[in-house]
């Protein structure tokens, strides 16, 4: 029994990976090839990509929504927990991060599953809202550059279902965000999106520290009149 969450020591980290770690071969050579990446750093870990597998089944997901694809991995981990009709749109402005990830998608044979959509990740979903697909996914992840992301948190709310989930990576920032002289963009937008998600009475949340913080949000239904306290 603890009264706060337990220090993560290399010792333990390392315990806790092998004690609980289900990752398939394939997860693991992209996992490897995106490790020799120079923004390597970018990259979700393997106890975050399986908590992502674990929700999306949890959730009976079929559509689910990436923002920020980088080499695939999370991709990849989100499809192999889709069912055979479930698919992802996957949002990355820069195509040469994906093109690591593709040969695994296909080796994985879920390429079919994911709709890679290369562009500015605002434009594409303000281009599904568009076209009518609001209310109509089951799960999205929030991972593309920092200083949009309360930009994608309403757009993401619009196209998620009530009783969907939005996971929101970097939610802690790498611990960064207690030190308020800290005001870069970026800093400044997620400390702003925590806040927000905190106070928001559309929907149910729970920030993790697991990764780099993940923040987890229920969209309710509209009029619930639901905050907890």
């Amino acid at each position: 029994m603890s009264t706060r969450t337990i220090p993560m020591t290399d010792d333990l980290y390392a315990y806790y990976l092998s004690s609980s770690l289900r990752e398939s071969e394939v997860l693991v050579r992209l996992r490897e090839a995106t490790r020799a990446h120079p923004e390597a750093g970018m990259q979700i870990s393997p106890e975050q990509g399986q908590f992502m597998r674990f929700m999306v089944r949890l959730t009976g997901t079929v559509r689910a929504i990436e923002i920020g694809t980088y080499t695939g991995y999370s991709t990849l981990s989100v499809a192999l927990a889709l069912p055979d009709n479930g698919r992802i749109v996957a949002c990355e402005r820069r195509e040469e991060f994906t093109q690591i990830g593709q040969p695994f998608w296909r080796e994985a044979g879920m390429d079919g599953k994911i709709d890679l959509r290369i562009g500015k990740a605002a434009e594409t979903l303000d281009a599904m809202i568009a076209s009518g697909e609001q209310d109509s996914y089951d799960f999205a992840f929030i991972d593309g550059d920092k200083k949009n992301y309360g930009v994608y948190y309403e757009q993401c709310l619009t196209l998620v279902r009530a009783g969907g989930l939005i996971a929101i990576d970097n939610a802690l920032w790498s611990g960064r965000l207690v030190d308020e002289s800290l005001n870069d963009p970026a800093s400044r937008a997620i400390r702003t999106l925590n806040v927000k998600i905190r106070d928001d009475s559309r929907v149910d949340m729970s920030l993790l520290p697991i990764g780099d913080g993940l923040m987890l949000v229920r969209k309710l239904p509209e009029n619930s009149d639901f905050l907890e306290k």
